[in-house]
């Protein structure tokens, strides 16, 4: 596996990359799940390329970015053992230099939910994204299912800006108490640990209750119970899969969404329903 550092390091190895490409952008601190990524990027395309980089865009006041877990050689090792050609890890300065100031914005679908709660992350990922999209010109992107808002803006991203390539959401991998695997994991005491699987049950008892026919808003107050203490719930709903639009029952091409605070820590999960 080769590193790049630097942008014209990149473009260097990109002038002589195969015919087709499938990149994975991260953040590093990588767990199982983005390693299922790039095994899913390895399958489809001659060449992987995938990213660590902590963004500092999609990082409100307040938040995690001082402490955000970083094992730059760890990952390194991760990734050459599952395939990767060319890791990117730039400094900040690479993807941000002096006088940068040119944002992407996505409109409505990055609006409601997570981008109600942290206002301007989305175009911190969608910015980043972008900038990356355009270096490593890819024929596949690939993201994880579990960041559903996420998928849904990049995919927005993609069609709206006309990039070359396809987005691939690859299915959440999960814990076998069924948390999903998440960089922000770590953060979990032993007893936040215990509780935070009951997120994923309280987003599966929901379901339940839409299919047996409550409405949205008595099957959420239902549900809401399954949660263990000390989570508290931030929101939970159906929403259009490529809009991100509330609904009012469950169909075809939606996420079933939820989020919650278990101390310090915000874990977020989903159930797509594509068909």
């Amino acid at each position: 596996m080769q590193l790049a550092r630097t942008v014209e390091e990149l473009r260097a190895w990109r002038r002589g990359a195969p015919p087709t490409l499938g990149f994975v952008p991260t953040m590093g601190a990588l767990h199982e799940g983005h390693l299922d990524l790039v095994r899913f990027a390895r399958s489809q395309n001659a060449a992987v390329v995938a990213s660590i980089f902590v963004n500092p865009l999609q990082f409100g006041a307040g938040e995690d970015l001082a402490r955000y877990p970083r094992d730059l050689e760890g990952d390194r090792e991760k990734l050459a053992a599952t395939g990767v050609d060319l890791l990117f890890a730039p400094e900040t300065n690479e993807i941000y230099p002096e006088g940068f100031s040119t944002t992407i914005d996505v409109g409505s679908v990055a609006e409601g939910f997570e981008g109600a709660l942290r206002p301007g992350h989305f175009r911190g990922v969608a910015t980043v994204v972008g900038k990356l999209l355009h270096l490593v010109a890819p024929q596949r992107l690939y993201v994880g299912q579990k960041d559903a808002q996420q998928s849904a803006v990049l995919r927005r991203l993609v069609r709206d800006l006309a990039f070359d390539c396809t987005v691939s959401i690859v299915p959440t991998v999960r814990e076998t108490d069924g948390l999903a695997m998440s960089s922000r994991n770590v953060y979990l005491d032993e007893r936040e640990r215990r509780a935070a699987p009951s997120l994923h049950r309280t987003l599966r008892r929901f379901v339940e209750l839409m299919q047996a026919g409550r409405s949205v808003d008595l099957a959420r107050t239902e549900a809401s119970a399954v949660l263990e203490a000390p989570g508290e719930l931030d929101y939970l709903a159906c929403v259009d899969a490529e809009s991100f639009a509330p609904l009012a029952a469950l169909r075809a091409n939606a996420f079933a969404i939820a989020a919650a605070h278990f101390g310090r820590t915000r874990l977020l999960d989903n159930l797509w329903f594509p068909q």
